[in-house]
């Protein structure tokens, strides 16, 4: 059914065309002869009638007393105000009134705004000039890792102007992500806004004082030092997350867009294809009430950053730690392992948002890929060998031998070895035997060594000493090389000749002839 006026519009038409009488057009119409009238008459419907207001009986005796506590209120603490649930206790306490509390609170809600307690907030729009602010904060959401379900972050800096933003993904939010964050953010920019705002995130503000005052990092000062940038804190809480709200729409709208529903992946680099894919496809779309596209609109803000500084900044964090007994540092409430002859020194630790490096005197002795979630050990098989031979017993049940299993670094060919040794030699014997050919990948090829474990255990000499050498000739093999003749032609030189040493001994003797 269309509108009231379409119905008055049709109504007309009939009487016009056809001089249908009210009763027929309001058979045709199904409709009250009076709405004929109406329609006959003028062809805007009339208002509609207003009818007063309604009587409330059960709250209209108390509407004073409410009326003069919530006035009331606003001479005394916030804290000590009276709730919609406390004016019915004292309504039904004080006055033995018979309402309930729905039609109290309903009251005491509607009420409030008539008498202009509650303020309904008003924003000012803004405009942002070319490449003059940015926004930045971090949003998580959840992925399928290897199987298994992890929260993970996501940095999102987002330029005002045109609205591109930048995302990345890391297992934390911790102040090396965040520095990385934006060294990565500025080199996909190709420049760097003139002011970011930020919310009082913990890697930028060690404590927050009075107004926009902020205590700040070291770290992030020393950044900000570094591109040349300023830096705006919004008003701590929700009050002030209007102040940035461009970045946070910006982090649920990707996440509606890419990460739903959640991605099932099997290591973090696929996720980091994925989340770039998605700021390439976001180029395409126009923001509402724009005429162009986001990436339009950045081509022409681009130009306007400041260019970045030709050195980029270093966001890894240097930490001292402690190895423990079990020859593994303890960082953000996960565990690395480090070479054996370590514990118990205090090693220099290299935390970068993805990547842990170790080192002893400026040398690196330990990599690991950046864990995600907490409690979780990350270990390598290589650290411990040096223990294992002296303790062959603790190698079949060692959590780092389940770990190297999963990563495939203990393949098929160590696993048919070692049973072939301990069948020979015992399990002592034969697991020692193991840990020679482990120590050898220091110097060796991996994939030499495999084919040599798989020869010697077809055919029966287990030595790993005789396996060590059978993957040394594989490795140092010299496979002949065959250039073609003429690729050599660029080397060819004429043949020497003594001609020009015989010119100039003719030359002198005649000079020196009587």
């Amino acid at each position: 059914m269309g509108s009231r006026v379409e119905l008055f519009e049709q109504i007309r038409r009939d009487r016009r065309l056809e001089e249908m009488s009210i009763r027929e057009l309001a058979d045709r119409h199904g409709v009250h002869r009076r709405t004929v009238r109406q329609a006959l008459a003028s062809s805007v419907p009339p208002p509609r009638q207003t009818y007063p207001a309604r009587a409330r009986p059960a709250i209209d005796p108390w509407r004073e007393v409410i009326d003069g506590w919530l006035i009331g209120d606003q001479a005394v603490h916030r804290k000590q105000r009276h709730t919609a649930r406390r004016v019915w206790q004292r309504l039904v306490a004080e006055h033995g009134a018979s309402v309930s509390e729905v039609t109290v609170s309903r009251y005491v809600g509607l009420r409030r705004v008539e008498l202009g307690i509650v303020d309904q907030e008003v924003f000012v729009a803004q405009e942002h000039p070319p490449g003059a602010e940015a926004e930045v904060d971090f949003g998580e959401f959840q992925i399928v890792l290897d199987g298994v379900v992890v929260k993970v972050w996501m940095f999102v800096m987002r330029l005002s102007c045109s609205g591109k933003a930048f995302h990345v993904a890391y297992g934390n939010q911790a102040q090396e992500a965040f520095l990385e964050g934006h060294t990565a953010a500025f080199e996909h920019f190709g420049g760097v806004p003139g002011r970011i705002r930020y919310d009082n995130l913990k890697p930028a503000v060690t404590r927050v004082l009075k107004g926009r005052d902020r205590e700040e990092s070291e770290r992030f000062i020393a950044l900000r030092s570094h591109y040349g940038f300023d830096s705006f804190f919004c008003i701590p809480g929700k009050q002030g997350a209007h102040e940035k709200g461009g970045v946070e729409g910006e982090i649920g709208r990707f996440r509606r867009r890419h990460l739903v529903p959640p991605p099932k992946i099997a290591t973090l680099v696929e996720l980091a294809a994925l989340v770039a894919a998605g700021d390439v496809t976001d180029d395409d779309r126009v923001i509402t009430g724009r005429t162009s596209t986001v990436g339009a609109a950045f081509a022409t803000e681009q130009p306007t950053l400041m260019p970045p500084p030709d050195e980029a900044f270093d966001p890894r964090v240097i930490e001292s730690r402690r190895v423990d007994q079990r020859a593994r540092v303890s960082i953000r409430q996960c565990h690395y392992s480090v070479p054996a002859r370590y514990a118990g020194r205090r090693l220099s630790v290299r935390l970068g948002a993805a990547m842990v490096e170790v080192l002893d005197a400026g040398k690196v002795v330990a990599t690991h890929t950046r864990a995600i979630g907490r409690y979780v050990q990350v270990l390598t098989l290589d650290h411990y060998l040096e223990v294992l031979a002296r303790k062959p017993g603790a190698f079949p049940g060692a959590t780092v031998l389940a770990q190297a299993k999963a990563a495939g670094s203990f393949t098929t060919a160590h696993q048919g070895y070692w049973d072939a040794a301990r069948a020979a030699r015992g399990d002592g014997d034969g697991t020692r035997m193991l840990i020679e050919v482990l120590l050898a990948h220091r110097t060796l090829p991996a994939a030499a060594l495999v084919v040599a474990m798989d020869a010697a255990v077809t055919s029966g000499a287990l030595d790993p000493q005789v396996v060590i050498i059978e993957a040394r000739r594989a490795a140092t093999a010299q496979v002949a090389l065959v250039v073609p003749i003429s690729a050599l032609a660029r080397y060819d030189r004429p043949a020497p000749t003594l001609s020009s040493y015989d010119d100039l001994l003719t030359t002198a003797t005649a000079r020196t002839a009587p």
